[in-house]
């Protein structure tokens, strides 16, 4: 099966022109075999068409379009929020509130705000798969180098990074997430949430991994060199993050540093969908 396109600029314009095909398509992603009511179930309801509302034909209960989603409260228009999905959903750099703001017509605080909340479901979509089979698992450290320190510890805000691999040893699934430490409980929290019990984990000769993956893992232990095979794509991975972050948005302080991390796993783990990216973006704002 060949791979779809990305959407095109002539194809969104035609398929987005105004705020009504904003509505249509964002009721069927929310209600996509037909209205419920959150309150009672009923799928009959009336639509209020001045204020973007649907009242429950039993119940008489209202909700919102954008009720449960990121748009929730949000005085932008629905056609600029689909502009914003589409501008950070194909283009696989990225786009920061300095351009998404030109390039929408809104506000620089605007545009960071939704990007906030676009890159928070990105990270929602993500947070609960289980990583399986081979994983490679490692930390690295993002921000301003420490001066006179080199090697582990050299940034100042270390990230568990693990990634699955494929049968045929390539990478398949990844996730990065801060930590406040990379001590023994740090790694068995970050493992038991993330890795699936019976996996086989692949990491250097750290000693702060050999007793969380003592406790039901295959731990396989070696000594990282960077032209070796150990951890390979783990750290090509740590590269294109940290190219992705400087190149984008120019570094990030600690306090953003999770939500870009978010943004590049969640495009890492669907880059062989481009074709579906817009689609599979406003689902997990919608949802």
């Amino acid at each position: 099966m060949s791979k779809r396109k990305m959407l095109s600029f002539s194809q969104f314009i035609k398929r987005f022109p105004d705020e009504k095909a904003c509505e249509e398509y964002l009721f069927n992603v929310k209600w996509s075999g037909g209205f419920v009511c959150p309150v009672c179930g009923c799928r009959h309801c009336y639509v209020i068409k001045t204020r973007r509302h649907y009242q429950c034909a039993n119940c008489r209960h209202q909700t919102s379009l954008t009720a449960n989603t990121i748009m929730h409260r949000s005085h932008v228009p629905l056609l600029k929020w689909f502009w914003a999905v589409y501008l950070v959903a194909c283009d696989k750099r990225g786009i920061s509130a300095l351009a998404l703001s030109g390039k929408i017509e809104v506000c620089y605080e605007t545009a960071w705000n939704m990007l906030r909340r676009i890159r928070s479901a990105m990270e929602m979509r993500d947070e609960h798969y289980i990583l399986g089979g081979i994983v490679e698992l490692d930390d690295s450290y993002f921000g301003a180098k420490i001066k006179g320190k080199e090697g582990r510890g050299a940034g100042n805000q270390p990230v568990f990074v693990a990634v699955s691999k494929n049968e045929k040893g390539h990478p398949a699934y990844l996730k990065m997430k801060m930590t406040p430490n990379v001590q023994s409980d740090s790694v068995e929290s970050f493992i038991c949430e993330n890795i699936g019990l019976a996996s086989t984990v692949q990491t250097d000769g750290y000693n702060a991994y050999r007793t969380p993956l003592g406790k039901g893992y295959f731990h396989e232990r070696g000594v990282f060199t960077p032209d070796g095979e150990l951890l390979r794509w783990l750290h090509h991975m740590i590269g294109n993050a940290k190219a992705f972050i400087n190149g984008t948005y120019h570094g990030t302080s600690t306090k953003h540093l999770q939500m870009y991390l978010s943004e590049f796993c969640y495009r890492f783990n669907r880059r062989k969908f481009a074709g579906d990216i817009f689609d599979r973006l406003f689902v997990a704002i919608a949802g």
